[in-house]
């Protein structure tokens, strides 16, 4: 195999480079991620950075190890949640779990108020309300399970600002301490649920995480100076216009987006600004009908919880091959899953059959209470008929939540057709990558919607922190341009790439490629159906080989970040299967999602250079065969 020619980003340091609140993490090649998934210790102790619900933020990590100290047993372990609700369904979700298992355990939660007159910084900083899901340290994997499909731990923003208030450790004390520093054991009178404030000046002993290297490490003047130069931010303050700002792009009700900002925060969040009917296709649609979350996968288990709480108990439907944690969600929480893991046509109709015997077997019961889907999926780029799930919706009452992240507002409309659409605004909406956010959004126009919207009205809390939807508002001002020129380099890249590829009827005698996986190659009615008409086919492929050590060479030569995520603005590569699926690669393959998959989120480079880089690539894989 050909060497990369490419020097990558250093393996563990955070994509974007030098990004404090980076949610990619650069792993640039095969054996690389191989190494992180089985743990390799040179892979393991080069993590400074990570995707936030993979790997936990060095800061958040701090902070956890500080509340363990303050309030833990010395076999406990700790996951901060924003929300007495959040760490009441984290405490349940690990008790459950661990019973089913056969393992039973216990978990304590303390309510832990920071207080600005505990720190040297200005009083008129807001008071910060943490609560601790406390469980012995043999539990850590169950609470690690809840971090990784809910989305609904704190952000690394919200951590520092924590740390911020916190009396600074004592210069003359180890930041470093043994893993069974003796502390005092934490004695309270409520078994389950304990209220604490910080002391005023104690100084704070933990068990961090091996110390960065300090070139991959910035100063906080540095960090502070990027996020706000590079960040465009604005006062946390400003939260509450930003978030209106956010809904009112995300319903398309803004008859001028404004980019500008006023002395209060976002001008598109002000109160005067001129808002008119709805662009997404349904025109009733308003900023109301919108729902901010603090990542995209608590928008996705938060509409399952709306699912379970509005409508009669039944199973939900997973249809296609989604993204790992949605069907986790479906499958762990509720009353079971149907999963109808290909999502083709064919399978409408066995899902038909399987209402059917639902029927049959209990008439008067709700067959299935809703049916989860992507458009397209995820990695596989294929999309469902949903205008003809919409039509089995209506003729057997159940709720149609479609995930629009990949197909993205500026090029589809699947509004019109669901009761219920998420999406992850970490991703293309964004397009910086750094800073994480999810939406929900509920359609007026369905029968379902008044019980819907009054279970949300009687439920929902806002654990978005400000500061994180300040950067999420700057960052999506402009993203429908953003979208237009990734459109364009995408289509360009799989023009070129599928004309190299078996699938796509090439004539050189030994092709690399197997087959090129977009939205215009891949159940193309399907997405015609709902592409708008100045929209184009996403930023999102997928790739696979006619060997591995095709896929192998061709991933590792590639001149671009390697790394999870996906819709930044710069081009992002990873072998999506290894890192989704690598305890299970024969299951994922039984799908079509082939251990040697490539998956690639196109960015803006110019297209020029993304089609030489390709090309790079491309030819260290037919060198391979």
């Amino acid at each position: 195999m050909a060497a990369p020619i490419f020097k990558n980003h250093t393996l563990g340091s955070a994509l974007p480079p030098f990004t404090p609140h980076a949610i990619s993490v650069s792993l640039p090649t095969w054996a690389d991620n191989v190494g992180y998934e089985e743990g390799e210790k040179r892979v393991a102790d080069a993590m400074v950075s990570g995707y936030p619900r993979f790997f936990i933020h060095l800061s958040i990590q701090k902070l956890a190890r500080i509340c363990e100290q303050k309030f833990g047993a010395p076999d406990e372990r700790s996951l901060l949640c924003p929300s007495k609700n959040i760490a009441d369904r984290c405490r349940s979700f690990i008790l459950d779990r661990a019973s089913l298992a056969g393992t039973p355990t216990h978990v304590r939660l303390v309510q832990y108020h920071i207080c600005p007159e505990d720190s040297p910084l200005s009083s008129s900083q807001p008071t910060v309300e943490l609560h601790i899901v406390l469980f012995p340290t043999e539990s850590s994997p169950l609470a690690k399970q809840f971090w990784q499909h809910t989305g609904l731990g704190i952000s690394s923003r919200l951590a520092d600002y924590c740390l911020s208030l916190l009396p600074a450790e004592s210069p003359t004390s180890p930041v470093l301490s043994s893993p069974t520093s003796p502390r005092a054991p934490f004695k309270a009178s409520n078994k389950y649920y304990n209220v604490k404030r910080a002391p005023r000046s104690p100084s704070f002993g933990s068990t961090f995480p091996p110390c960065p290297n300090p070139r991959d490490v910035l100063s906080d003047d540095q960090s502070n100076y990027l996020e706000e130069r590079y960040g465009r931010n604005l006062p946390v303050s400003a939260g509450s216009y930003a978030k209106r700002a956010l809904r009112r792009r995300i319903s398309s009700v803004l008859v001028r987006d404004n980019w500008e900002d006023c002395a209060q925060g976002p001008c598109a969040g002000a109160s005067d600004i001129e808002v008119g009917p709805s662009h997404r296709g349904v025109r009733e649609v308003t900023e109301d009908d919108v729902y901010l979350f603090s990542t995209g996968m608590s928008a996705i288990w938060s509409a399952h919880q709306l699912v379970l709480g509005a409508r009669p108990p039944a199973k939900s439907v997973c249809f296609g091959f989604s993204y790992t944690d949605t069907l986790k969600v479906l499958q762990k929480w509720g009353h079971g899953c149907h999963f109808l893991g290909h999502g083709r046509d064919s399978d409408i109709n066995a899902l038909e059959t399987i209402i059917e015997q639902e029927l049959s077997a209990n008439p008067s019961a709700l067959p299935i209470a809703a049916l989860f889907t992507e458009f397209p999926s995820n990695p596989l780029l294929r999309s469902p008929n949903i205008p003809l799930l919409r039509a089995l919706a209506d003729k057997y009452d159940f709720l149609l939540v479609v995930d629009e992240t990949i197909g993205n507002i500026v090029n589809v409309d699947v509004l019109q057709h669901a009761d219920i659409v998420v999406s992850s605004l970490s991703k293309i909406f964004s397009g910086d990558a750094n800073a994480m956010g999810g939406s929900l959004i509920l359609n007026p126009k369905r029968p379902h919607y008044a019980t819907l919207k009054a279970y949300m009205s009687a439920t929902y809390e806002d654990t978005y922190f400000d500061e994180d939807a300040v950067f999420m508002e700057r960052n999506s001002r402009n993203f429908a341009r953003r979208i237009r020129i990734i459109d364009e380099n995408t289509l360009a890249v799989c023009e070129f790439l599928r004309s190299r590829s078996i699938s796509g009827g090439t004539s050189l005698p030994s092709p690399a490629i197997k087959e090129v996986f977009y939205p215009k190659y891949i159940t193309p009615e399907n997405y015609l159906s709902c592409k708008l008409p100045e929209g184009g086919y996403g930023g999102l492929f997928s790739l696979t080989f006619t060997s591995l050590a095709a896929s192998q060479a061709f991933f590792d030569n590639m001149p671009f970040q390697k790394g999870p995520s996906l819709g930044t603005n710069f081009t992002l590569a990873c072998p999506y299967t290894i890192l989704a699926h690598y305890s299970e690669l024969g299951w994922a393959a039984e799908y079509g999602v082939e251990k040697g998959l490539v998956r690639i989120s196109v960015g803006m480079e110019e297209m020029e250079g993304l089609l030489e880089g390709f090309k790079v690539a491309l030819s260290a894989a037919e060198a391979a065969m």
